[in-house]
């Protein structure tokens, strides 16, 4: 099969779809691998670390996207829709149910389009998010500490304390991959942090692994409304699998929040589970809302690129190899794979895109 891996355009995302390793094995199984010049140097590897592993360089991105296979990172812009081809098959991050023009432009495109988001094992497990969750995480605490820091418009508050001074107070809402290690990171840094779950049996998981550091609530509008008024740092980590994130936080609810606190919502790419967040950048990644600093990067595993795009392609891998080997086969011969179909020759076949656009 012939396989394109275009630039990612997305402001400062550095991550690439495939390394030069993964397009190694797949020459080695007589896939034709077309890579857009300059494509990996963000993740730190050079054009010529694909060329000897095999790939061919085009500098067009046109002449990618005409390629039977597209393996990207992040869902085509606008830019990019034009450049869709309806043989082809577009496999990437999608996050349709809270994206209304990119389904749209995908229908009218004709393409067959999988999800790496929407991938799914018999357990429920979903293998090309985690990795990625996994980041987002560990980065969510790390960037709300820095949003916290006084220079960059936040309280003020060392997540810490130190012996005399109490420590900040973080707030997870949700408890899956995202806000577990979203705990790991704040509880290493010594916060005092508070999980929220509607899944009683996750929050006892979540006491196994983290003991008595951390104050496990069942996710209540009281509950919600208690632990966030009081917070320096809340992180949104609520995942719906294909649908939008459900909003947790009011606008209301927000503004009760102590002055330049910091909201992290990794949620952001589903539409958000806090009501005053909207979708921001790498290079203008915060705003104020209700008196309190918002985060809201859609792909913040970006900011690791070197780390990211190995975790990712590591994952995917196996699933790029099955599309090259036997075309849309491969989603009769693996169900994981075929629950990632969102898109097929002008028609929604995901049950929560198709839920949330009906008209479409």
């Amino acid at each position: 099969m012939k396989i394109g891996v275009p630039t990612e355009i997305k402001d400062r995302e550095f991550r690439v779809g495939l390394t030069p390793a993964a397009i190694e094995s797949l020459v080695a199984r007589s896939h034709e691998v077309k890579i857009q010049s300059g494509a990996g140097l963000g993740s730190g590897f050079s054009d010529r670390e694909y060329a000897d592993a095999g790939a061919i360089l085009v500098d067009r991105a046109a002449e990618i996207y005409a390629q039977a296979l597209v393996v990207k990172v992040k869902e085509p812009l606008r830019s990019e829709y034009k450049l869709l081809q309806s043989e082809s098959i577009l496999f990437t991050y999608l996050h349709l149910a809270a994206d209304r023009e990119l389904t749209q432009a995908l229908i009218v495109s004709g393409a067959t389009c999988i999800a790496y988001a929407a991938v799914q094992l018999t357990n429920g497990l979903l293998p090309l998010l985690t990795p990625m969750s996994i980041i987002a995480g560990r980065l969510a605490v790390q960037f709300g500490a820095h949003f916290l820091t006084r220079q960059q418009g936040g309280r003020g508050v060392l997540l810490g304390g130190i012996p005399g001074v109490s420590p900040g107070r973080v707030v997870v809402l949700g408890g899956g991959v995202v806000g577990t290690e979203a705990i790991r990171i704040a509880i290493g840094m010594g916060a005092r942090v508070q999980v929220l779950d509607v899944n009683l049996t996750r929050l006892g998981e979540l006491e196994n692994i983290f003991g008595s550091r951390v104050e496990y609530l069942f996710s209540t509008p009281a509950n919600i409304t208690a632990a966030v008024a009081d917070a320096d740092l809340v992180i949104g980590a609520v995942l719906v699998t294909g649908s939008r994130a459900p909003v947790l936080v009011s606008k209301e609810l927000v503004s009760k929040m102590r002055s330049h606190s910091v909201i992290v919502d990794v949620a952001v790419d589903q539409g958000g589970c806090i009501e005053t967040v909207h979708p921001t950048s790498h290079t203008n990644p915060v705003y104020e809302a209700e008196g309190v600093l918002h985060y809201g990067v859609p792909n913040m595993p970006g900011a690791v690129p070197w780390t990211a795009t190995q975790a990712l392609v590591n994952a995917t891998l196996p699933y790029v190899r099955s599309i090259a080997d036997f075309g849309l086969d491969a989603l009769n011969r693996d169900p994981a794979l075929a629950k990632g179909l969102n898109i097929k020759h002008g028609k929604i076949t995901h049950p929560a895109v198709a839920a949330a656009f009906p008209d479409l």
